[in-house]
């Protein structure tokens, strides 16, 4: 199966749980055994590919720049990147720079997804019923792309994620194991760094740099 193949199951979920208004975000990288992959909660509508007139790739964070922050400052994503995206607004991305940057995010080994896809307008909290909808789907991602390491981002998406009730402040630099498909991944919970996580985002980043540093050199 190929990655691609979940987009229309991603598609049907986006009408019963995201903004009527806006499509699904599904995922992007390296879907070729990655170093890393990232997965975050659910998209927003501040992502402007979230627009159904936006006709290129509907990968996640395309048309922010903190997360982008994060990445350049663990060393995952090149300088010229990152100033070409700081010097830009939302609506100055496009269809072939956000294709630039997700090739760097290829370059750099790593695979961006959301554990939930369905869009919503602003950054509300979705109960566990439905990113627990998402799971299988996730799963197949992982899967798919066998990555070396799977980061998870916050409370909530670890714990649905490994089964289990974690809070990110009490296991910081530690994993777990998550099982897909016979093969055992380690899972690495960090702090949510982006929104109202912003207040931690010098903790995820040094948390990620341990993790980098002592998983995958």
């Amino acid at each position: 199966m190929e990655i691609k193949e979940l987009n229309v199951e991603y598609d049907k979920l986006q009408l019963q749980y995201g903004a009527k208004e806006l499509t699904s975000i599904y995922n992007g990288g390296c879907t070729n055994n990655p170093d890393i992959c990232f997965v975050f909660m659910n998209p927003t509508g501040k992502n402007i590919a979230s627009n159904p007139n936006w006709q290129g790739r509907r990968s996640p964070w395309i048309g922010t720049k903190n997360i982008w922050k994060l990445f350049y400052k663990i060393g995952l994503l090149d300088q010229e990147i990152y100033e070409s995206i700081m010097e830009k607004k939302p609506q100055d991305w496009n269809e072939k720079f956000a294709d630039l940057v997700y090739e760097n995010v290829k370059k750099h080994k790593y695979f961006i997804t959301n554990l939930g896809k369905c869009t919503q307008i602003d950054a509300r909290v979705l109960p566990n019923s439905v990113y627990n909808q998402y799971l299988c789907l996730l799963c197949k991602e992982i899967e798919i792309i066998n990555p070396k390491i799977i980061i998870t981002f916050g409370n909530q998406v670890s714990s649905i994620v490994l089964n289990k009730s974690i809070s990110v402040s009490q296991c910081r630099k530690q994993y777990f194991f998550k099982s897909v498909d016979n093969k055992k991944y380690k899972v690495f919970p960090v702090y949510y760094p982006i929104g109202n996580g912003m207040m931690n985002i010098d903790k995820a980043i040094e948390d990620l740099n341990h993790i980098i540093k002592t998983n995958l050199t």
